[in-house]
């Protein structure tokens, strides 16, 4: 990949064939998962009615989308009281299909200006913040997936079936970085 660079008004960089086709590939089963999820919240005719959607009261079970969804409210992990409990739920009902639709519409906007074949990349600074967050929520999962710890080695050993997916952890650390520098810069 070429780096990314500040041009007037956008942000370019170039990308390999491999490189969109990997990237493309992680933003769309994000999407995807993120997508099924908003398909769990309940059906409320109320919300029918005022357009006031509600989302599942419940985190998700799935560590990956456990961490890109987390709990809104920090519950005292010992002794949680009833009220910690239903304040927690009614939070994530009416706030997260609001980070949901954020996120599925940051994935989309890499999906939108990413060549399918990899090329150039030429973004206006709402969608480099676009691709800011979406590269965040993808390392966030692939982080989760890999189980990355501070103390994790930047290499594993071969025979660790982690060790070609840390690379493109790396790769995608990298890729952030230096749209943020180009932003910034």
């Amino acid at each position: 990949m070429k780096s990314w660079r500040r041009r007037g008004g956008r942000v370019t960089a170039g990308f390999e064939q491999q490189e969109a086709a990997v990237l493309r590939g992680l933003v769309s089963q994000l999407e995807d998962m993120l997508k099924a999820r908003a398909e769990e919240a309940p059906q409320d005719p109320l919300a029918e009615l005022t357009g006031i959607r509600t989302g599942p009261s419940e985190s998700p079970n799935d560590p990956v989308l456990s961490r890109l969804l987390p709990d809104y409210h920090k519950l005292d992990p010992d002794s949680p009281s009833q009220e910690d409990l239903d304040s927690a739920s009614a939070l994530r009902s009416l706030h997260e299909p609001e980070v949901l639709d954020a996120k599925v519409g940051v994935a989309q906007v890499v999906m939108q200006t990413l060549p399918r074949d990899g090329g150039d990349v030429r973004l206006t600074f709402e969608e480099a913040d676009a691709w800011l967050s979406a590269l965040n929520d993808v390392r966030l999962a692939l982080g989760t997936a890999l189980d990355v710890s501070e103390d994790m080695p930047d290499e594993l050993p071969e025979d660790d079936p982690r060790s070609p997916h840390l690379g493109v952890y790396h790769w995608l650390t990298w890729v952030q970085e230096s749209l943020v520098e180009a932003l910034t810069g």
